[in-house]
């Protein structure tokens, strides 16, 4: 590793904290300003979702060759890379003149935005000390929820004040801005192939598609995020459609479960470090099932407010369970597939957000409008990654931990 790494973990933590949030803002914005690209270009509601879902097209599909090339060219090149582009058609979807061109540009938003996760989590891991790792990678999980919180403050206001278009721009320089501090705070970019790959022996990157406990990983993290993904998509319309709740008498309470979210993710660390260390596998079974128990109280709840509380609970441990998935794989990969791997599993992650949307929406339309099948089917999906969790074998992955340790010293 190279020795100015060693010197900067911190350093790289907070930077990569930064472009995930940055990330998060201008993924958002597309959102938020949805309404006023729809007046803009007359489009309904059928190709505003067409718009929306295009990012997430490409965004899914980028993960796994985004962990290949950080493996292929280096953590920081690929980050540069990927930070570089989607801030640029960020600037360029503020120049939007048709659907056409919004859609391709949003396409290619995706492909940055794709490489970006697997290479930052490849870099922790490059980064940071064994012991360190864990706590680490579940503490950089967390800036998805803090993203998704500072989102609508800073992008709502800009949108009104002077225009979605300019909101665009706005944000593409801040990228832009920010790629040229990480570049200069962390050079060199280009890392020699022992430092990029972080240890003396090498892993074939292919070995990862043939791993199964790669893809146990991917499985549990695809249940999970179900779970989030189907929620934050639906909550709002079964709010105001099955319950009649106005969500302005309501909005204190909506950022509460990714608010709980995250603090799970700053928590998973330090309990996997002080008080699972070689039983990490507890307590993501565990946390998998308490989401499963809470999922299916607010599947049985007739009050709102214990619909609120098993939400919140339920983000909580999933939360847990999540950041425990990446911290616990950062322990047991690393080297040279470490991107292709996290990116397998990151994947899964993606995949739901593009699957739970739509397996809801057609559940709610076949049993007429009602919600009950689409909170059962989320409850299926948080017992499936609990079953899927005590697969994973403890011995073989205790092994896995002291060959990691082994290479790391």
């Amino acid at each position: 590793m190279e020795k100015s790494n060693q010197k900067k973990p911190k350093l790289v933590f907070i930077l990569l904290y930064i472009a995930f949030i940055i990330c998060f803002i201008d993924r958002s914005a597309i959102s938020i300003a949805l309404s006023y690209i729809g007046n803009d270009f007359h489009l309904d509601a059928t190709k505003l979702g067409i718009v929306s879902s295009a990012f997430f097209f490409s965004y899914s599909l980028m993960q796994i060759p985004g962990g290949w090339l950080a493996d292929k060219f280096g953590s920081k090149l690929t980050v540069v890379v990927a930070i570089l582009m989607w801030s640029l058609f960020t600037i360029l979807t503020g120049f939007a003149w048709s659907l056409a061109s919004l859609l391709v540009i949003r396409i290619l938003f995706g492909i940055g935005e794709g490489a970006y996760p697997s290479a930052s989590l490849k870099q922790i891991s490059e980064e940071f000390s064994f012991k360190a790792r864990s706590e680490a990678t579940s503490a950089i999980i967390s800036s998805n929820y803090a993203g998704a919180a500072i989102a609508p403050v800073i992008i709502a206001p800009i949108i009104a004040s002077l225009g979605w278009r300019v909101a665009f721009h706005l944000m593409g320089i801040l990228g832009l801005i920010f790629v040229v501090i990480y570049y200069l705070a962390l050079r060199p970019i280009r890392q020699k192939r022992a430092a990029a790959a972080g240890t003396a022996k090498r892993i074939n990157w292919k070995a990862s598609l043939l791993n199964p406990v790669v893809w146990q990983f991917f499985l549990v993290v695809l249940g999970l995020s179900v779970i989030t993904k189907g929620l934050d998509s639906w909550m709002p319309t079964y709010l105001l459609r099955a319950r009649h709740i106005n969500l302005a008498n309501i909005a204190w309470l909506v950022p509460l479960p990714s608010i709980s979210a995250g603090a799970a993710a700053l928590l998973t660390g330090y309990l996997m470090v002080h008080f699972f260390k070689q039983k990490e596998k507890w307590l993501i079974a565990v946390s998998c099932l308490l989401a499963t128990i809470f999922m299916f109280g607010m599947y049985k709840s007739t009050s709102l407010s214990n619909v609120i509380i098993f939400e919140v609970l339920t983000y909580f441990f999933k939360g847990l369970a999540f950041s425990g998935c990446f911290a616990l794989f950062a322990q047991l990969v690393t080297g040279e597939a470490y991107g292709s791997a996290v990116g397998i599993v990151n994947f899964g992650g993606q995949l739901a957000g593009f699957l739970a949307p739509i397996i809801i929406g057609a559940l709610v339309e076949h049993f007429n409008n009602s919600y009950s099948a689409a909170f059962l089917f989320l409850v299926i999906c948080a017992a499936f990654s609990f079953v899927i969790s005590l697969t994973f074998n403890a011995e073989e992955l205790q092994k896995n931990q002291q060959r990691v340790i082994n290479e790391n010293k």
